[in-house]
Order: structure tokens, then sequence, then C-alpha cells
């Protein structure tokens, strides 16, 4: 080319959860049966989308409306929906014209960051959602900002490493918080976001909050909507339907914008936002206008409690299998549906491997593992991959420095759920031992 035409962030866009499906793929095509472990996907795991919500998206798409463009910043009455459930539980106070329809958290994300002057950075967790890491560092042409969820303390924040990073460097200028986590499946308690939010109004940052998750909490767990918290700290809430209910294919996501009355250079930064969107025209609208209409149905609560009630059976499950297995370290998933497994690092290493009875698939992943500077955990992963066709996602790969794995707790049936995690159990030790 006359010139280089690559973006400067472009190395920092990468997505292990998604780039692994192409290595199942082409093991199944070599005969191995795989079990995808690996996406947030309810309904490709099975779920089922109870027939009152169908019935619910059927009657919308048989209005001619449902197929226009909508606003902007998305359909009003949706919108007002949105406030008057946020304003009603006595939340930071939003008006419509605080929230913007995305094509999903994903397009929120890289509007939200994308729209950053680019010597700015958010400091995010870590580990942390890639497509969040993703975002921030290719915006900035640098890798991510980090500070460091601690996996011998519940995943929780290491508040002082946070402090310390903002303190030190000047242009951190925003905090990301992923509330319910992904990828560890922690459930922040209040006193913990409160000094997030103070540390913001210390330093005159912004916060941004993906709670996607918010509604799938359980085991006891509790927590609050950084709207109850925030006070006169900007923010951003991120929120959407992919998980809750669940519907992925939707596309449908928004963000809640909180004071941007209180400082006008956070008011600009959120109008490029809005018109970032503008060039795009609007959002989907058919999910739109479905939210009102389920989250509303007296049979909406019992569902949602349906479903936190086999994650938590399974989180559960899962715990007091891995629990056990020396030389790993395991937290018990209180919300969402990931959990996230940490090998004790002094114990990996460049020779270990797990028996293959597939020569093809053995063959392809001798070809993987070798490759140089392959991180340790990634190459259990391929390992487990290969002698068991259960696939999970490295935890290398979610940005930090820790070793090990996220899995989903997705899998429907309970015998073959408790096959997958005792078969995982099985092959650390002997993965361990090799």
């Amino acid at each position: 080319m006359r010139n280089n035409i690559v973006h400067i962030g472009a190395g920092e866009l990468t997505y292990e959860i998604r780039a692994i499906v192409e290595i199942a793929e082409k093991m199944n095509k070599l005969g191995m049966k795989t079990n995808m472990e690996n996406i947030g996907d309810p309904v490709a795991k099975g779920e089922q989308i109870p027939l009152w919500m169908k019935e619910i998206v059927a009657g919308l798409a048989m209005k001619d409306c449902s197929y226009g463009y909508c606003a902007t910043r998305g359909l009003l009455e949706t919108r007002e929906f949105l406030c008057e459930m946020t304003n009603r539980l006595g939340r930071a106070q939003i008006t419509p014209d605080d929230i913007i329809f995305f094509n999903g958290l994903g397009d929120a994300i890289q509007k939200v960051y994308g729209m950053l002057r680019r010597e700015c950075r958010v400091i995010g967790p870590s580990p942390t959602y890639s497509t969040h890491s993703s975002a921030e560092g290719a915006h900035a042409g640098q890798p991510p900002v980090t500070y460091r969820l601690d996996p011998a303390n519940n995943w929780y924040p290491c508040l002082d490493d946070l402090r310390l990073s903002i303190k030190y460097n000047p242009a951190i200028s925003g905090i990301l918080i992923i509330n319910p986590d992904n990828p560890t499946g922690a459930v922040y308690p209040e006193r913990i976001l409160q000094e997030i939010v103070d540390i913001a109004r210390e330093y005159d940052l912004f916060i941004i909050c993906d709670e996607i998750y918010h509604n799938l909490v359980y085991n006891g767990a509790s927590t609050k909507p950084i709207s109850d918290l925030i006070g006169d700290v900007p923010a951003i809430a991120m929120k959407g339907i992919s998980k809750e209910l669940p519907w992925p294919g939707s596309r449908c996501g928004w963000i809640e914008v909180y004071n941007a009355d209180k400082d006008p250079i956070f008011a600009k930064y959120v109008e490029s936002i809005l018109n970032s969107k503008m060039v795009e025209v609007c959002s989907t609208t058919l999910p739109q206008k479905a939210i009102p209409p389920i989250m509303s149905h007296p049979e909406y609560p019992v569902y949602l409690e349906q479903r936190r009630n086999r994650y938590e059976k399974h989180s559960n499950i899962a715990y007091e299998i891995l629990k056990a297995v020396p030389g790993v370290k395991v937290n018990r998933t209180n919300g969402a549906f990931y959990m996230s497994v940490v090998f004790d690092r002094s114990l990996l290493s460049a020779s270990q491997s797990l028996s293959i009875d597939n020569a093809e698939v053995s063959s392809l992943v001798e070809s993987l593992v070798e490759v140089p500077g392959q991180s340790f955990d990634k190459r259990f992963v391929y390992y487990l991959l290969g002698s068991t066709g259960i696939c999970t996602v490295p935890l290398s790969s979610f940005c930090t420095e820790e070793w090990g794995f996220r899995v989903t707790l997705l899998e429907l049936d309970e015998a073959e759920f408790t096959r997958i995690f005792k078969n995982i159990a099985v092959k650390i030790t002997e993965y361990l031992n090799s």
C-alpha cells in the first residue's frame, strides 16, 4: 500500500471467546464431538424462550411500525418506560433524553470508547470482558490500563491498586466497573461500589458501569445499580436484553447517562456519542418495542427467578467439584453465568499435555501449542478441547496476567453439566501431573 492504512489500535482488537470456535469447528470436522462452554449465549445452549414472550414479539412483528426507523436515541415510549423504572426505584433521576439505544452493547462499547480523546484512558478490571479491553486499547493505540481483581478475595477489586494507578497516571479519565462481572461471576457489594465512586469523585473522573447481568444475581449475594450510589459523579450505565430475556440476536442495548449536567466536558462527550449514533440513523426498532410489554408482564419476574435458581444450582455444583482440585483456585459464581478458574502458575510448564485419542485432532493440538509465545493456560485449553471436546476460553485472553480458563454455567441438563465439570476436574489433575 502507498500508506500504512492500518489503525494504530488494530492490534488490540482480539476476541478469543469466538476465535476458539474456529478451532472447535475444525475438530468437529475431524470427528470430535464438542461441548461449547465458551460463549455466553443461553439460546445456543438450549434456553427455551417462554411462549408468552414469543407471542409479544410475534404480535409486534405483525405491525408495520415495527419495520421503520426510530428516533436516534431510541423509541420515546421505551425510553419513558425505562426512566420510570429507574426513577420509581429512587435511583438517580433521569429523563428519556438521558438514554441512548445501540445495536447491542458491543456497539455501545465501541462508541463510548471510540469518542474519547485518544490521550484519555479508562482503567478497567483485570481480568475483564475482552470487548471492553479491546475497544479501550484500540481507541488509545496502546495496551489497556487495568486494576486487579483478586482471585484470593472473591474476585473483588484491589482498591489500593486502583487508587494508586489513578494517582500516578494522569491520563486516566474514567473507571470501568462490570457488575456482575464477566468473566469471573463476582458480584460487588455496595461498600466496594461506593468506594470506587468516591475515588472517581476525588480524582474528577467519570464511571462506566456495565450492568448487563444486573438481574441475574443469586446465592444470597446482593448489589446495587450504580445509579443508587453515583451521587454527583458523571457516569454511564450499560444495559440490555441479550442476557436477561435472553435475546442476544436482537442486538439491542442502551446506556443511561447520569449527571451530564454536572460537568460541561462530560456533557459534550455524551453529545458526541449521540452524534456518532445519529450518523447511523437509529438502532433496532422491533426489540425496543418489545421491552415494555415483556418487562411489565406478570410472568417476567417469575421467569427470571427460575433462571436465577438454575444458575445458582449449577454454580454450586461446579464450585463443589472444582474447589477440591489441587493446583487451582476457584470462587463460587454469584452472578451472570460464568466461572473463572485460576492455576497456580508455578505448576504449569511447556511440557505438560493430555492424551488425545483422535490422531488428527492430536496433530492439530500439537500444531497449536507449538506456536511461539503461547501462554500456558491457552496450552491447557487446547489440550482440554482436544481430549474431551470441552471448549473453554483461556483466562489470559481476558486482559490479565492470571493463567486459567473461563467456563459457562449454561448447560441445561444437570447430569450433563455435572459430567462436564467432573471431566474438567479429572483433566486438570492429569495435566498438572503430566
